[in-house]
Parts: C-alpha cells; structure tokens; sequence
C-alpha cells in the first residue's frame, strides 16, 4: 500500500512548537531580566513570558498526547522517549551543578574571610526548610504509589497517589514563598543571598513546573488516558518528581545546614 509505514519510527510532521517555543522562552528570560533590574513594564513583560510558555506547553504536550492517541508511540519510539526524558534530566543535574558550584566557589573561598558574610542571619535549617524536605519526601511515596497503582490497574488509588502528591507540592510551594517573603537577607548586593535566592528558587521554580506536570496527568487519569502498559506520560512526570526531591536532598543538607553553619540563626 502506498504510503503505509514500513518501520517502527515515528516521522514527526512540522510542527510550530519548537520555533514558538524559543522564542516564549525568549520572552520568558527578558521579562524576568527586566523585572530584576526594575524596568519600565518589567512585570509586565516577565507575566506576558510565563503565559507564553505556559501556551507552549499545553499546545506541544498536548500534541504529543494525540501522537499517542494515532498510536505513533510504537514500542521503539517509547524507548527513544525514555531515552530523551532520561537525557533532559541529566542536564537539569548539570545545570543545578552550576549553581551549586557557584554556592561553594562563594562559600569556600569568601571575599570577606568568612561564610556567611558578617551580620548575615541565616533561615533556621530546622524549620520550615526541614518541614519542606519532609513534605517532599512524602511526595515521593504518594507518587510512587500513584505509579504501582497504575501498573495494577488500580485508578481509583491512581487518582488519590496524584492527587496527594499535588496537594503536597502545592504545600512546598506556599511555605517556601513564605519563607522567601520573611528571609533575613535581599536577594542582591550579597553572595550569599544572590547564590540561595537563585540555587533554591529555580528549584521551586521546577516543583513548580513538576506540580503543572503532574496536574496535566491527573486530567489524563480521569479520562481513562493511561494503561498499566502504556503510560510513559505518567512515568516521565514520576521520573521528573523524584529528581525534584533527590536535587532537594542536596540543597537542605549544603546550602540550609553546611552554608549556614555557625551563623546567628534568624528568629523570626
């Protein structure tokens, strides 16, 4: 037959996303650029950024769920997806390792002869930040279970895994805000606030985008979208949570515990 598919590939048809995509986070960096350095219509332009990303994302997943629903996702190509999902997050590993290098580089050899800087009061480790670790640690097993539920063909404990976990993500967000919004130290003129403030924010800024992920599935798990031998929608969002919570580990026990050590502890 003419035009029929004689291979296990997938031949992607042009798309406009990735092009759309550059340039939304184009717009996004800009506009976050312009806002920190207090530019006229800075948060204007960082909101217009995050509602163009926003925009790309739901047209390009939701491009490549329909090549899902066409079953363009043969068994070969579900490998390739993994092996794509496994190689992005092997670059979020390098790009926190920039920022955990900058934190050390800062820390070990201080411009001012000691770490943290003199008269700097340090976020209590113990605090919200441990609450937040085991906040994540627990969305860790709820998806987990959301997972080994859906290998069973359980939806319904499917459902209530995601929801947890999203519920809990949520959570890590709202008390890291309020964290951010009571820290002791600005964001700028300092080394020490600058490497926290970007290393623990792009952080959240991930928990974030793993949460939107994550909601994207449950949506998906109450249409009936997933089957427990086809599901890497699913597995991918697992896979991108659990790096959340590992990359977390790190940032509690080098930036919150070791970075502050022997500081005054701030008492609010």
């Amino acid at each position: 037959m003419a035009g029929a598919k004689s291979h296990d590939y997938h031949i992607l048809a042009p798309s406009p996303w990735p092009i759309i995509g550059a340039f939304a986070g184009l717009a996004f960096a800009v506009g976050a650029i312009m806002w920190m350095h207090g530019a006229q219509f800075g948060v204007q332009a960082f909101i217009l950024g995050i509602a163009c990303v926003m925009g790309t994302m739901a047209g390009w997943w939701g491009q490549v769920i329909k090549e899902a629903h066409a079953g363009d996702h043969t068994p070969v190509v579900s490998l390739h997806l993994r092996y794509g999902m496994i190689l992005f997050i092997a670059s979020e590993v390098m790009f926190f390792v920039g920022w955990f290098w900058a934190f050390f580089d800062f820390s070990l050899f201080p411009a001012s002869g000691v770490w943290p800087p003199k008269g700097v009061e340090v976020i209590n480790p113990f605090a919200f930040p441990l609450l937040n670790t085991l906040i994540l640690l627990c969305s860790g097993t709820t998806v987990t279970w959301a997972h080994h539920a859906l290998l069973h063909g359980d939806r319904d404990g499917l459902k209530k895994g995601l929801w947890a976990t999203i519920l809990l993500g949520l959570t890590f967000t709202s008390i890291q805000a309020y964290e951010y919004a009571h820290a002791p130290f600005a964001f700028k003129g300092l080394n020490y606030g600058a490497s926290f403030f970007m290393a623990t924010g792009f952080h959240g800024f991930h928990v974030l985008i793993g949460t939107i992920f994550l909601i994207v599935n449950l949506v998906r798990a109450y249409k009936g979208e997933f089957t427990p031998k086809q599901h890497f929608g699913f597995e991918a969002a697992a896979w991108y949570w659990h790096f959340v919570d590992v990359v977390w580990l790190f940032l509690f026990v080098t930036i919150y515990v070791w970075g502050g050590w022997g500081a005054p502890v701030h008492a609010g």
